[in-house]
């Protein structure tokens, strides 16, 4: 099994998310250069945190036209399962993976703590190993967190569960404290906490690995490229 941890210029929780996968989930994982145009036979894919290309005109509007994209976009049709997270969510919303959008926070203000959230499914790739109703407490490092959509997107993503971390408490504004959300064919999730910080004892917790394992179990060895 092979986790494709992509890499834009301005990442910086990369190697976050191979240490994560490689150390503490023992599974293969490798680096995907943003001007690749193949995804190296990965059977999975994790859009990491940062800032990629500085964050210029809006987080992740540049970075949706590297051409690794298109591969990430046809995996994503293809079945495969593909994880953003923080800058990674806000790549896939500007990709249009995913709806909705993320700005900036309500007050303005760069948020940087570990922050209680609720598994709100677990009809998911991304949250088999948790329990519904859950609370995982993980890191969140982010200024454009706030995720917004119509009114008509945000009932859709709760009647189709789709809807899979709410915050507990107001983060950053994001309406109906949504912290993270699946595509409707429910293999790509967007979330801005950070999972790959919360999956080694030495960090103070593991509960990001419910996040982790259920991903890396999703992801079956189909030789996809």
């Amino acid at each position: 099994m092979k986790i494709a941890v992509v890499v834009f210029p301005g990442s910086n929780c990369d190697h976050d998310a191979w240490y994560a996968v490689s150390q503490n989930l023992h599974e293969q994982a490798e680096f995907i250069w943003h001007e690749s145009s193949s995804l190296a036979g990965a059977d999975a894919v994790i859009l990491p945190g940062g800032f990629s290309y500085g964050d210029y005109l809006r987080c992740g509007a540049i970075a949706k036209f590297s051409p690794v994209m298109k591969a990430v976009a046809q995996f994503a049709r293809d079945g495969g399962p593909v994880l953003g997270i923080c800058n990674g969510f806000q790549v896939l919303t500007e990709a249009g993976l995913l709806p909705g959008a993320l700005v900036r926070n309500a007050e303005r203000k760069f948020v940087c703590r570990t922050v209680p959230l609720e598994v709100v499914t677990t009809d998911s790739l991304f949250t088999n190993q948790a329990t519904r109703g859950q609370i995982l407490w993980l890191p969140v490092a982010h200024g454009e967190g706030c995720y917004i959509a119509d009114e008509k997107t945000l009932n859709e993503l709760e009647a189709e569960d789709r809807v899979v971390l709410r915050y507990r408490a107001d983060c950053n504004g994001s309406q109906r404290n949504i912290a993270g959300i699946l595509n409707r064919e429910r293999n790509v999730m967007g979330m801005m906490p950070h999972p790959e910080r919360a999956a080694d004892p030495l960090l103070g917790s593991t509960d990001g690995l419910a996040i982790l394992k259920s991903f890396v179990n999703a992801a079956v060895p189909a030789g996809r490229s």
